[in-house]
C-alpha cells in the first residue's frame, strides 16, 4: 500500500483500527457473531486454526504467522466503520477535502528553463470532482501511478497554475512521494 492509499484509509477512518492481532481477531468473530468458521473463510484458513489463535488455554495457543496478520489486518481494515466510510465519502465527493504532501515536483518546461523537480511541502484544496475520481480509480484497483497521475493533474491546475490564471503551459510531473495526507471536512 503506497503513501497516497495510506493517506486515503487514514482521512476515511475517525478511529484507529485495532492495534494488537488479539484485538483484530476479537474485531473479525465480533463482526461475524462469534463464528470461527466464518472468520476462517474470510481469512483463508481452517476453522481449526482459527480456534487456535483465539483459544484461552495456556500452552495451546498459537500465533498466526506474518501471512496471516496482513490478511487479518486487511479483513479488519474491510469492515472498519463502514457507514463512517461511506459519509466521508461522499463528503469529499460533495465538498471536495484538502491535500497534504511532501513530494518531488518538476516540470515539463521549454529547454533552458530552471524546472528542475525538488522537494515541497503543499496543502492545497481540491475539488470535489478530484475525490470522485480518485475514488473511482481506486474502486477499480487503480495502483499508486494512477493515482499520482490524478493528483498531478489536479494539483498542477490548482496550485501551480493558480485555477488556470497563469503558467498555461505548464505540465507537473508528481514523483517521490514521502507524504500524502487528505482532509476531508
Amino acid at each position: 500500500m503506497g503513501q497516497i492509499e495510506q493517506g486515503l484509509e487514514r482521512a476515511l477512518r475517525t478511529r484507529p483500527i485495532p492495534s494488537s492481532t488479539e484485538a483484530r481477531l476479537r474485531f473479525l468473530l465480533a463482526a461475524h457473531r462469534g463464528s470461527t468458521w466464518r472468520v476462517a473463510a474470510v481469512l483463508g484458513v481452517s476453522q481449526r486454526t482459527v480456534q487456535r489463535w483465539v483459544t484461552k488455554k495456556p500452552g495451546a495457543r498459537r500465533p498466526p504467522g506474518p501471512m496471516q496478520v496482513r490478511a487479518i489486518e486487511e479483513a479488519v481494515l474491510a469492515r472498519w466503520q463502514p457507514r463512517i466510510r461511506a459519509r466521508r465519502r461522499a463528503q469529499a465527493e460533495a465538498n471536495g477535502f484538502v491535500f497534504h504532501t511532501r513530494a518531488r515536483f518538476g516540470f515539463a518546461a521549454p529547454a533552458g528553463s530552471s524546472d528542475d523537480p525538488r522537494v515541497r511541502w503543499i496543502t492545497q484544496d481540491l475539488p470535489g470532482e478530484v475525490a470522485r475520481e480518485l475514488f473511482a480509480a481506486r474502486d477499480v484497483g487503480a495502483g499508486e501511478q494512477q493515482q499520482t497521475v490524478i493528483l498531478a493533474r489536479a494539483l498542477g491546475h490548482a496550485y501551480f497554475r493558480e485555477w488556470g490564471r497563469r503558467a498555461h503551459g505548464l505540465h507537473v510531473a508528481f514523483s517521490d512521494v514521502e507524504f500524502a495526507d487528505f482532509s476531508i471536512g
